[in-house]
């Protein structure tokens, strides 16, 4: 199916997006911008709906109306139904095939909240068709998808915000952390170092019986076709419920095929924000060296030999020569958070706190006025879903659009190529492609299963 490129209501005549950040100050911070009156509220939808999907829609109500849910997986969607009309009183859509929700003509944006691997297919196509875009981090499974992904932004003028919610959320404590740094609280930063956990191997997972409701073949779509694998025992906790071992559920992330391992999870969290306070939001780095990792299965050439076994790095210590001669580590190990170091000091920060002398002298020497607001280009908004909003009312990109996030993630992926064929990479972030190793750079991009091109 090709998705036409006429666009609905919200169309070119409102122009090409700016690339910079939404800065709109609302007169109230219950409603986004522009949408005061309850006849006058964005209407979206949800594609992809477990877990992440619910908490970005459930988040979302008190700003939008969900005029449609999709899933591939019968059970899921009919919860999450089930769950939004109770929310917001009436029932929304359901479909399992997303491209009814992307005909439609009354939706002004859609959130994805897919396996990574469907994202870019998604995103590009509902550009396409008119809709503004809310995309899960990280965005893509490639970096040459994230090239694409800029360019239809780019044609088409759609508002397009980023998952990556911590430039928003989290009680600030990021923001402060970026203001620390852009105001000189730590001299010249020397280095940032992103902790973001290691991940546990699996056993050898068995081909076993497709759970009932869930369409295999459509939740593989652009990946290779294979047997679905799983073990009995159930995830406890949060993404519970479905088998701890799988390929599928939530434990697509520990494979090279939908995801990127916690380099792409928790990487395009943290990293993203080193990126920001370093101002290398716009560029990248010059070298990324594996100095320590493992990996749970034999790779040959780059690919794992077997597809039995999660195959994504369990532990991991890169080095990335970044701007400036600031050296990043992205290490498995130690706290989840960032370091930042420089010549007058350090300080960590992470969900749960910041700390550090530079963080306990804003006692008696507080940030200027406005020192937040500076960074994140005007008054921080309420949650991420209402910045977006707001870029969607005022024709302007978010404060996560595509370009710098792509920028960090082009790091994060650079990360497991060179964990993947053995060495480091040298990288020219002005042409962003790997100097000198056509078979790095062979792993920028990747094709899409017969059947699941994307429609351009």
């Amino acid at each position: 199916m090709t998705i036409s490129r006429k666009t609905t209501r919200r169309s070119f005549l409102k122009g090409v997006a700016a690339t910079g950040t939404a800065a709109i100050l609302c007169p109230s911070t219950r409603q986004a911008c522009g949408y005061q009156s309850p006849n006058d509220r964005p209407v979206f939808a949800t594609i992809g709906l477990r877990n992440q999907g619910w908490a970005i829609t459930s988040k979302s109500f008190k700003f939008a109306d969900f005029a449609a849910l999709a899933d591939v997986d019968s059970k899921v969607l009919g919860e999450n139904v089930a769950k939004t009309e109770k929310s917001q009183s009436k029932k929304p859509d359901s479909y399992k095939d997303y491209r009814k929700i992307l005909d439609r003509q009354d939706i002004d944006a859609v959130m994805i909240a897919t396996p990574d691997h469907w994202h870019t297919k998604i995103a590009v196509e509902a550009m396409y068709a008119g809709k503004d875009v809310y995309c899960e981090k990280p965005l893509t499974l490639t970096i040459a998808e994230g090239k694409l992904i800029e360019k239809v932004v780019k044609e088409t003028g759609r508002v397009f915000q980023v998952g990556t919610m911590q430039r928003t959320e989290s009680e600030q404590r990021f923001l402060q952390a970026v203001a620390l740094v852009k105001n000189g609280r730590i001299g010249t930063v020397t280095k940032v170092t992103c902790g973001i956990n290691g991940m546990e191997a699996s056993p050898v997972i068995p081909v076993a019986p497709v759970p009932e409701g869930l369409d295999w073949e459509v939740w593989l779509g652009p990946a290779p076709k294979v047997d679905y694998r799983a073990l009995p025992e159930l995830r406890q906790g949060y993404g519970g419920g479905v088998p701890l071992f799988s390929n599928c559920h939530y434990s697509f992330r520990n494979w090279h095929e939908y995801s990127g391992g916690k380099l792409t999870d928790w990487g395009a969290h943290h990293v993203d924000i080193a990126c920001w306070a370093l101002g290398a939001s716009d560029t990248g780095p010059s070298k990324v060296k594996p100095l320590e990792y493992s990996l749970p299965v034999e790779y040959k050439e780059g690919h794992p030999v077997v597809q039995d076994q999660y195959n994504a790095a369990t532990s991991f210590k890169i080095q990335v020569d970044m701007p400036n001669n600031v050296e990043m580590i992205i290490t498995s190990e130690g706290d989840n958070g960032i370091l930042f170091e420089g010549t007058d000091g350090r300080f960590f920060v992470n969900r749960g706190k910041i700390v550090g002398k530079p963080v306990e002298d804003l006692k008696d020497n507080p940030l200027p006025d406005g020192a937040i607001e500076d960074v994140y280009g005007g008054k921080v908004s309420e949650n991420h879903t209402a910045n977006f909003i707001e870029g969607m009312n005022a024709r302007k990109q978010p404060i996560s659009d595509v370009w710098t996030h792509n920028r960090m993630l082009e790091i994060c992926h650079l990360s497991n190529i060179a964990m993947r064929l053995g060495r480091e990479l040298k990288w020219d972030p002005d042409k962003r492609e790997i100097i000198g190793d056509d078979q790095a750079n062979s792993f920028l991009s990747r094709e899409n299963r017969k059947g699941y091109e994307i429609n351009m």
